[in-house]
């Protein structure tokens, strides 16, 4: 971390909550600080252990890993561990730490203490142990905050091109049965108008694309019905009321990232979308954990704040062993300080 930062400006503190501590969390969270091209003014707030922080600094260390944020020089909230951990093992008390560190920082950047919010990965299983009932983070930030049907986004910025891959999720962690019932007229409308809002940030009249439902989109009906019955009437009323907008689908799900893979490769391209809309869980994290695992973040919409965490889970298998990669951590704290430099007035 850059010992520059002094923490004189409220508006330049991000919070971050620190995951689950059986997991790479911390690490990736020290080695994301780390780096130097984290941006300058940045003031990093953590939420957690302040012990198991220090453990795992010295730990890595030990390991000859370099290019660690010091914990001598972060602001830590502490929140402490009372029973000793395994790394790599999640438990009930894991996942009741993860809760409690994640509704704190929630809290404060709710509080505008903070000008944005990243989380480290949880373990949904521990939580359910631990009697937490949420289908992950972003339904817990919602019942803080008070929103009803926040959307998970997925942006990355390519290395190779500066081109931005941007994919929304019109449901999210629910069973592939449930899908087809859970998709109506409402919802896509208003994701659709998500994703544009989103895109605009970057640029005024965005290309988007929605993914079919069906292999082929439904093949004019003959592989599922619900593109005919409903969702092109509806894509039509929604280009009409956004003339300057070009939308494209729906797509067949299979082809439906082949122009993205190209322009995150290669340089933009006119005709690939700057937005795409899956219609389920898998349908859009398949192609962008393929395209840009390393770099894409999970950013949720709809909150009163910037919230954005890896597009990865806590790899139990590695933790304790230095080997996790933070690039998509880094990624996180980029976009989030990135997204949130409109609410700020310094």
């Amino acid at each position: 971390m850059n010992t520059k930062h002094q923490y004189s400006q409220p508006n330049n503190q991000v919070v971050i909550a620190l995951g689950d501590p059986a997991g790479i969390g911390i690490e990736i969270t020290l080695k994301a600080l780390g780096r130097p091209d984290l941006p300058q003014d940045m003031q990093p707030l953590l939420v957690g252990c302040k012990r198991n922080v220090e453990l795992i600094y010295s730990q890595l260390q030990a390991q000859g890993i370099k290019n660690l944020a010091n914990p001598k020089e972060l602001k830590i909230i502490d929140i402490p561990l009372h029973e000793k951990l395994k790394e790599g093992e999640p438990t009930k008390k894991t996942g009741e730490a993860s809760f409690h560190w994640l509704t704190k920082a929630a809290e404060i950047v709710l509080k505008k203490e903070a000008r944005a919010l990243i989380t480290a990965p949880i373990a949904k299983h521990a939580w359910q142990d631990a009697g937490y009932d949420y289908p992950g983070q972003t339904e817990r930030l919602a019942e803080i905050a008070g929103i009803d049907g926040p959307s998970m986004l997925f942006t990355a910025k390519s290395p190779h091109s500066s081109w931005r891959l941007n994919t929304l999720l019109a449901t999210t962690h629910i069973p592939l049965a449930d899908v087809p019932n859970s998709l109506s007229k409402e919802l896509i409308n208003s994701k659709l108008n998500s994703l544009l809002s989103f895109c605009q940030k970057f640029k005024p009249n965005p290309k988007l694309a929605i993914a079919g439902l069906n292999p082929h989109a439904g093949e004019k009906g003959n592989i599922g019905s619900e593109e005919l019955e409903w969702l092109i009437p509806l894509l039509d009323k929604w280009r009409a009321k956004h003339p300057q907008i070009k939308l494209e689908g729906p797509m067949p799900p299979d082809t439906c990232w082949i122009s993205s893979a190209n322009s995150w490769n290669n340089g933009p391209d006119d005709r690939c979308p700057d937005g795409i809309l899956a219609l389920y869980h898998d349908q859009g994290l398949i192609p962008i954990k393929i395209i840009a695992f390393d770099y894409s973040v999970n950013t949720t919409l709809g909150l009163p704040f910037i919230r954005t965490s890896p597009d990865h889970g806590t790899a139990f298998d590695i933790a304790g062993k230095g080997l996790a990669r933070a690039t998509s951590m880094f990624s996180a704290l980029q976009t989030a300080w990135e997204l949130s430099k409109d609410n700020c007035t310094n």
